[in-house]
């Protein structure tokens, strides 16, 4: 019997489209949960290669994003969000032009 390819493979496939991942990641932002967002950029980079092949000074970013969002109570990165909903603004993840 044939394997079925699993969730995670799928969701990873489909996150290779830059306009789903940057969907996927407004969409999780807009939860407001840093674990979730956390995840999310994880399947995001695994999407794309893996964090090997970015840049160090990127690397250095995301753990340190990474590390900010698995604190427990420290979501410093949702105040933004915050003010920004306060202020009837949101944030927004588009595709880079190129």
């Amino acid at each position: 019997m044939p394997k079925s390819a699993s969730y995670h493979e799928g969701l990873v496939k489909h996150l290779q489209d830059p306009l789903e991942a940057a969907f996927y990641i407004e969409v999780v932002i807009e939860e407001g949960d840093p674990k979730m967002l956390r995840k999310a950029l994880k399947n995001v980079i695994e999407a794309q290669g893996g964090i090997d092949q970015f840049p160090v000074q990127v690397k250095q970013c995301y753990e340190q994003l990474n590390l900010m969002l698995s604190e427990q109570g420290k979501i410093e990165f949702y105040c933004l969000s915050k003010l920004l909903d306060a202020l009837g603004l949101q944030l927004a993840v588009t595709v880079k032009s190129a």
